[in-house]
């Protein structure tokens, strides 16, 4: 059955505004949308008949996003072009798609399959030194892994798969850091949880953070030997 259905990949954007809306509430956003679109898109078997869809992993609350991503699968190949405008005509502007293309329908799963992450964070305060969170973010990494609570839960990522770089620099507004991220089957490493840990770390050192926040600005695939491949 999946051989004859067509994976459509849709990219769009999650607006400042709307980065506490959570994964949950984008997902139905989004499958409104495919509906309104007119779309012929394919129903999957069993006791519950959902519409086939994909989506990239979850962005952390409060985080906005240039680079997120949706396969749907339909009964019917139609233009790329065309869809996305009619799913254009059809979304919320904050998560307007910007492209679509089809991809091998084989495929891993999209969350899956996107294992690199680009993150643009910046760290509204004073007296934010990048050379004391350089030192201390370096710190936290040579532990090899990191604990935290994600609600009641606590969770272990490894940081030596995880963490691929962590680059500061100075901002108007505090401090600007440039977090590479991988995601693994074990995990995936938060930038807030990074900076958290960073923090606690430097204690009166680190200076004032009033806000943090985040935006992820890439996704890829990273191939067996280093090398990266686009989603579209």
């Amino acid at each position: 059955m999946m051989d004859s259905l067509h994976r459509l990949r849709v990219e769009y954007g999650k607006d400042d505004r709307l980065a506490y809306l959570g994964h949950l509430e984008v997902i139905g956003t989004v499958q409104r949308s495919v509906r309104r679109a007119g779309l012929p898109f394919s129903i999957g078997n069993g006791f519950a008949r959902r519409m086939r869809i994909q989506f990239s992993q979850a962005l952390p609350v409060g985080a906005s996003s240039a680079c997120e991503y949706y396969d749907v699968y339909l009964e019917d190949r139609i233009d790329p072009d065309e869809a996305l405008e009619l799913l254009a005509a059809a979304t919320p502007p904050g998560l307007a798609p910007v492209r679509a293309a089809y991809v091998d329908p084989h495929q891993d799963a999209l969350e899956a399959w996107l294992t690199r992450a680009t993150w643009d964070c910046v760290l509204v305060g004073q007296g934010l030194a990048p050379v004391a969170w350089t030192r201390a973010t370096a710190a936290v990494r040579a532990k090899g892994s990191l604990r935290y609570l994600r609600g009641d839960k606590e969770k272990t990522v490894q940081l030596a798969s995880t963490l691929v770089s962590a680059d500061f620099s100075p901002s108007e507004e505090g401090l600007r850091l440039a977090l590479e991220t991988r995601n693994t089957p074990e995990g995936s490493l938060r930038p807030g949880v990074l900076v958290e840990a960073a923090r606690e770390l430097l204690g009166a050192e680190a200076g004032i953070m009033d806000t943090l926040r985040v935006r992820r600005v890439w996704q890829s695939h990273e191939e067996t030997d280093g090398s990266l491949v686009e989603p579209l």
